[in-house]
């Protein structure tokens, strides 16, 4: 793929991926359109065979079956699809003094007061009693309407440049604003019952009208608030992109993209591409890495190969070779005092890898084999691929986490490798062309070794 065409692609991705369920959706049309089938519908599989696995829609893994037997293990791409927003409550839809608000709970790491005042979308499903799954997609088209959570003024907010960053926007005046009321002539007037709440009466008339779904129905919904708007290239020379989501879809598109390039080529090892859910607040649930999903995947196929023993599914795990495709910090010249600039990665440096991660004293890290590295490095080398090894900040400044040590525990080899991203975790993140083609380039050779 030529590298315009790759960003062009990639800016696409993060246009229409918003959600970990949008991200997969994306991924299983694209799978299909280069031969993988779902699992599911196969009962045998073969070298050369392609297939797909989902969960509950938020998370999915590729497969492509190579030549050796399995038990000598896999080269595996893995990722993840959820990134830091705010997510709708259940019971969200309320007015209060003539404006309507639906009430959300922020979902990982982020910075409150980063996501006041800027306009915002709502994407997601509502499932119905029936078994119906309403999508929602609010706020993307130019003729949509946006959302927005408000903010003091300079002329009041005295209190508030006391407070702390961690203090002065609550987590519970994360409100989005979605309506409003038009106030009486008299707004002290006490209103009839039956007047009461007009502009809330209101909103729900359109949400039925619209998409056919109750108050009560929002007890059954995934709504993600995010950035409204696409994607931009940054910079005169639009050497950068400006986009939400960065982390880490920039690390899954070119991981998939990348497996779905190098089809068929050189097929002795079986390759894998697993993208999930939930890694922004410990890899939980069902859909996160920290689950069974991963390891049941590879049962299946190994039951489809041949003869199923539990045997070779550990064989397979512990045999396997993975790049944990998540991003690092880009080292900001405007904070350089957070960096050991040493062992920073830089936007423009090309693909990142980091030995361990976790914080201050290596606490829940992978911490990488130096065998490994060498052997990472050496395809590198031999692919002609920019690469750079860091840490995400100082040493005792914090710290971050990815997939790697949950992969790990199988035995396997594992590293950290993604790209570098300024601005992490912020509605907008910054991430550099040549680092996305880089990417994508280096989880390419790493599929041959």
């Amino acid at each position: 793929m030529e590298n315009n065409e790759l960003l062009n692609e990639y800016r696409v991705f993060l246009d229409n991926g918003k959600t970990e369920r949008e991200c997969v959706e994306i991924i299983v049309r694209e799978a299909e359109k280069n031969g993988y089938k779902n699992i599911e519908s196969v009962e045998k599989l073969k070298a050369g065979d392609k297939v797909y696995s989902v969960k509950m829609n938020k998370a999915i893994a590729l497969f492509e079956i190579g030549s050796e037997p399995i038990e000598k293990g896999m080269n595996i791409l893995g990722a993840h699809i959820d990134s830091p927003r705010l997510d709708v409550k259940q019971n969200p839809l309320y007015e209060k003094d003539f404006i309507v608000y639906l009430n959300t709970h922020y979902y990982g790491g982020i910075k409150k007061y980063q996501w006041v005042t800027i306009p915002l979308a709502l994407h997601g499903v509502v499932c119905l009693k029936d078994g119906t799954t309403i999508k929602i997609s609010v706020g993307e088209k130019e003729d949509d309407s946006v959302f927005c959570i408000s903010d003091i003024l300079p002329h009041l907010a005295q209190k508030q440049y006391e407070q702390n960053a961690k203090e002065f926007i609550p987590g519970e005046n994360l409100d989005l604003i979605v309506g409003s009321e038009t106030v009486s002539s008299d707004k002290n007037d006490k209103a009839d019952e039956k007047e009461k709440d007009t502009a809330k009466k209101n909103i729900l008339k359109i949400l039925k009208e619209k998409y056919n779904f109750e108050e009560d129905d929002f007890m059954s919904a995934e709504i993600e608030v995010v950035p409204a708007g696409k994607s931009r290239w940054l910079g005169f020379d639009k050497s950068m992109i400006l986009g939400y989501g960065q982390d880490d879809r920039s690390c899954a598109f070119t991981s998939f993209r990348a497996m779905l390039d190098e089809s068929g080529k050189d097929l002795k090892k079986t390759r894998c591409c697993v993208c999930v859910d939930k890694e922004e607040i410990g890899s939980v649930g069902a859909t996160g890495m920290g689950s069974h999903f991963f390891e049941n995947c590879v049962s299946e196929i190994v039951s489809r190969l041949g003869e199923y023993s539990e045997l070779k599914v550990k064989r397979a795990m512990a045999n396997s070779s993975m790049l944990s495709s998540d991003v690092n910090s880009a080292y900001d010249p405007m904070n350089a005092g957070l960096f050991d600039r040493d062992n920073s990665s830089f936007l423009g440096g090309g693909i990142v890898y980091q030995k361990y991660t976790g914080s201050r004293g290596k606490s829940g890290a992978n911490d990488t084999a130096a065998e490994f590295v060498a052997v990472v490095r050496n395809a590198m080398d031999k692919a002609d691929v920019k690469f750079q090894m860091a840490e995400l900040g100082k040493v005792d400044q914090g710290g971050g986490g990815t997939i790697a040590y949950l992969a790990s525990k199988y035995g396997m080899q594992v590293i950290d490798a993604g790209v570098a991203v300024m601005s992490m975790h912020a509605p907008w993140e910054i991430t550099n062309c040549d680092d996305i083609v880089q990417a994508y380039n280096a989880y390419k050779a790493f599929l041959k070794i």
